[in-house]
């Protein structure tokens, strides 16, 4: 998917393991006594110590993250539980940023090796393996607390990474942004007014115009951006195809009304039998009623030309004029 640096929006409910006691060893007196302990999801070394877990146990159970930072091998090292984790070990002014915060916003951008992190300006850090800290000037309204954790906020996310994406995969993340609520186009207008000369801001300003919420996924994201950016005309996004009595049978992903040109992206949840059929009911409906369909696939997104000289030859071919 992308190359940069789900939703998460909901609690997720700490998963808590019990230890049984390690077997006392001569050598090892800390097994000597020692209960069923309760660490929790996550844990500190210090921590787990201070309750009488034993080196063998936290060995036994956790799951290394960083210096002195644990998780139980009980649970699924998924994002949102590994950014619970690293709470407990990272100053309370930190909120997670770029691409951690947009993927824990279920933006379509490849999951960071490291979790991102943005700290106030003149913040020292100590530097930790597996995170990698961003210092921000940010305004009270740029970080949100969203199911219990602090990420920079939906326009915010979308300016730090404006220096890091490029301009179609940002107008992805943009999308999906707007989509999930965690931002609109005042809010957008507004931060992006004051970001001055924070670097990427230039491209997020030219991106910002060409964001919709209404597109579906990443690829109709990168058509649309694709086509935008070219010489063609700008097409509609979710467009109504109509009967002759008028009635909406289907919608298109992107079209053109005037030129009843309809484009469409195949991915592969619809490869299943279902989704197949209900695709060549589609289709013939909107080819029924005059429309030319153009159906696009993953191999068409490795770049604009394909998608753009289809469209191109589809537009001639219904009238339209360069």
């Amino acid at each position: 998917m992308i190359t940069a640096e789900g939703v998460a929006s909901t609690a997720v409910r700490p998963v808590h393991t019990s230890l049984p006691p390690a077997p006392p060893r001569p050598t090892d007196p800390d097994g000597v006594g020692v209960t069923d302990i309760e660490l929790g999801t996550a844990y500190t070394w210090t921590g787990a110590r201070d309750l009488g877990a034993t080196r063998r146990q936290i060995a036994q159970d956790g799951v290394r993250m960083g210096r002195g930072l644990y998780l139980s091998s009980a649970v699924e090292p998924e994002l949102t539980t590994r950014c619970r984790a690293w709470r407990l070990v990272l100053p309370g002014d930190v909120a997670f940023g770029l691409g951690t915060a947009a993927r824990l916003y279920g933006a379509p951008i490849d999951e960071p090796p490291t979790v991102h992190v943005v700290v106030p300006s003149r913040r020292q850090l100590p530097r930790r393996a597996g995170v990698t800290v961003h210092e921000r000037l940010l305004a009270e309204e740029d970080v949100v607390v969203t199911g219990g954790l602090p990420l920079t906020s939906g326009p915010q996310t979308f300016l730090d990474l404006a220096a890091r994406l490029p301009p179609a995969e940002l107008v992805a993340v943009g999308d999906a942004l707007l989509r999930a609520g965690e931002m609109d186009a005042g809010s957008l207008a507004r931060r992006l007014e004051r970001a001055d000369r924070v670097r990427g801001v230039v491209r997020a300003r030219e991106c910002a115009p060409r964001l919709d919420g209404r597109a579906a996924s990443r690829p109709e994201s990168l058509v649309r951006h694709w086509l935008v950016t070219s010489d063609l005309p700008d097409p509609q996004v979710q467009v109504p195809v109509c009967d002759r009595w008028g009635r909406a049978v289907v919608h298109a992903d992107l079209g053109y009304p005037e030129w009843e040109v309809a484009l469409e992206y195949d991915g592969r949840q619809h490869a299943g039998p279902g989704q197949f059929g209900r695709d060549v009911d589609r289709y013939s409906l909107m080819a029924a009623d005059g429309w030319l369909v153009l159906r696009f696939a993953a191999r068409h997104l490795g770049g604009p030309v394909v998608v753009v000289e289809r469209t191109r030859r589809a537009l001639i071919s219904r009238g339209w004029r360069p």
